[in-house]
């Protein structure tokens, strides 16, 4: 395939301000090396001595394509790098990155380590652009435990408190993935079960100090509270950090619960999915109410995230697959998302356009859907600007 693409494809992967439908803040302040390394990695561990975790699809993609905007040249050196983002200052760093995305909506995710980056408005205040709030339905849930909720208080004031945080938000989010996995009960628990659940977890915060909430018949109440709130929902699939157990990750595992919910009206949103990107594909494609990106994957991947990108065009309706980062902290991840999927697209589309399987129009067409259109439809977002 030729290198360039057809003009109609080209102008609207251009021109299309993004949505990032799942995201959280880029980071607050400076970090050191291994900071910055920690946060170019899903471990929890520093690379083995004598290696970097720079020396990675991401790390070799940050040097590539964010060297510049930092005033070097492309594939600059690790250690080039990291001096010339020391001397810029993260406000700095954060401003260019942001603001050269191209990303025109942000959907920010408010719930995981909410101090050490920038809050909704201040995304909005230093990329120039929109931001709207989702909120995580385990840190609301934690809060009210926090606050002295009794067991039995817990249910309603959960409920409450739901309300007032999601009054400006356009969805929720569950980790439920992360804190059990999607092999659990998909029916709804009654109140009598998630008091009980909830007087052992309270027992056990009170001892220890920790609020972790992990508890099954919990993590289940607050997903069907988040079903009754009747904004979409996301939820986290496939590949993350530590904490989860990947086999227990496949979102083919949510398919009892899938049908549960869709009597609801409520719309369901899977997350990242890699390495399970063909079967949330099927899911979009057999349920009206659920949606998919592959985020996370994008960044991870590198040079290799066409792939990616291009298998999760194979199976569902264009009108339900999202674009998203879910860059947290560097906000390098922010602009790589946005620029490894603008390639990717343009090298999917640009080939079947070549070959003549789809017209350029339709190849463009695509691209407002995927990288905007859906997410503006699904979340109730303003016509863009």
């Amino acid at each position: 395939m030729s290198t360039e693409v057809h003009p109609t494809l080209e102008a609207a992967l251009r021109t299309t301000p993004l949505v990032d439908h799942h995201v959280h803040g880029a980071l607050r302040g400076a970090t050191d090396r291994a900071g910055f390394e920690l946060m170019l990695t899903e471990s929890d561990w520093p690379a083995p001595p004598g290696t970097t975790h720079l020396d990675s699809q991401l790390g070799f993609a940050i040097r590539r394509w964010c060297a510049p905007l930092l005033g070097l040249e492309p594939h600059a050196s690790a250690e080039s790098y990291l001096a010339a983002r020391d001397a810029l200052g993260p406000s700095e760093v954060t401003r260019r990155l942001l603001t050269a995305s191209g990303i025109g909506d942000y959907l920010v995710e408010t719930g995981h380590k909410g101090e050490a980056i920038l809050g909704v408005a201040e995304m909005a205040e230093v990329s120039g652009q929109a931001a709207h709030e989702v909120v995580r339905l385990e840190s609301v849930l934690e809060d009210v435990a926090r606050g002295g909720a009794t067991a039995t208080e817990l249910p309603g004031r959960f409920r409450a408190v739901l309300a007032e945080r999601t009054a400006a938000a356009v969805g929720v989010k569950s980790i439920i993935a992360y804190r059990h996995g999607f092999d659990f009960d998909p029916d709804r628990p009654t109140d009598d079960e998630t008091v009980r659940a909830a007087g052992a977890w309270l027992r056990n915060a009170e001892a220890t100090g920790t609020y972790r909430v992990s508890d099954p018949v919990l993590l289940r109440f607050a997903l069907w509270t988040g079903v009754d709130r009747g904004l979409p929902i996301q939820l986290h699939a496939g590949y993350g950090d530590a904490d989860v157990e990947l086999h227990r990750c496949d979102p083919l595992l949510l398919t009892r619960f899938i049908k549960n919910v869709q009597p609801h009206g409520v719309d369901l949103l899977l997350l990242h999915c890699y390495p399970y990107q063909r079967g949330a594909g099927y899911l979009a494609q057999i349920f009206p109410h659920v949606y998919f990106d592959v985020g996370l994957g994008v960044n991870y991947t590198g040079a290799r995230s066409d792939a990616l990108i291009a298998e999760s065009l194979e199976l569902a309706p264009f009108s339900k697959v999202l674009f998203s980062s879910d860059a947290w902290g560097p906000p390098e991840l922010h602009y790589l998302g946005a620029l490894l999927w603008r390639r990717g697209m343009r090298r999917a589309l640009g080939r079947w356009v070549d070959d003549g399987d789809w017209h350029p129009d339709e190849a463009a067409r695509v691209v407002r859907l995927t990288g905007r259109d859906n997410a503006r439809r699904v979340y109730g977002l303003t016509e863009a600007r």
